[in-house]
């Protein structure tokens, strides 16, 4: 019986230690977005060492445009542009301590996915007041996994769907205003009739 729960007690320690280190990873939120919508996507860095971490870049990938970076107190950014001004890296520094070990931090960026984006596989490279670099590159099997992204295909009523569905409010605007207009011009010939008629009278 004893050796029973020593085995259950280390299977279940086994299991605890796995999903601590398998949610320890540096990971981009959220983990779904669709084509052509404009998103805001939060860095998640954890520290895994008894160091803290000073530095986090992120390379934003192609099919992500990135424009927006939200301020962080005690941390510095700066990004990296191509040829055509496009966003093509971002990385924070602390400007004192950083993240202790038994702590993690959140970074927030906004852009818009691209029209024909179908999965968004972020790099992020981490690195420690003692030097070290855990480069987060790897594939989903790897210890050292890149975030991805699943892109969601468009969602109806986005450009030309979105002309028709405004043409047809407008239509459907207009017929109650017509009828009311006619109800109006009728009700005025009538008053007016009246008016001639109880002067006749008179």
């Amino acid at each position: 019986m004893k050796k029973i729960q020593i085995i259950a007690m280390a299977c279940l320690w086994s299991i605890v230690l796995f999903a601590g280190s398998a949610s320890a990873h540096v990971t981009v939120q959220p983990k779904e977005a669709s084509q052509g919508a404009y998103e805001v996507f939060t860095v998640r860095v954890p520290t895994e060492k008894e160091v803290p971490t000073v530095k986090v870049e992120v390379k934003i990938p192609d099919e992500v445009t990135i424009s927006r970076f939200e301020p962080k107190p005690d941390w510095t950014y700066e990004i990296t542009r191509d040829a055509t001004d496009k966003i093509t890296s971002v990385v924070w520094t602390a400007a004192s301590s950083g993240l202790a070990s038994t702590e993690f931090g959140e970074f927030k960026m906004s852009g818009k996915v691209a029209d024909d984006a179908e999965l968004i596989a972020w790099k992020a490279y981490q690195t420690y007041e003692d030097g070290s670099v855990v480069e987060w590159v790897g594939a989903e099997s790897s210890d050292t996994p890149a975030s991805v992204t699943t892109v969601k295909a468009k969602a109806a009523g986005t450009e030309a769907d979105s002309g028709e569905s405004a043409a047809a409010s407008s239509s459907s605007l207009s017929l109650p205003i017509s009828v009311a207009a006619l109800v109006l011009g009728v009700a005025a010939v009538l008053l007016s009739l009246l008016k001639k008629s109880t002067a006749v009278k008179r």
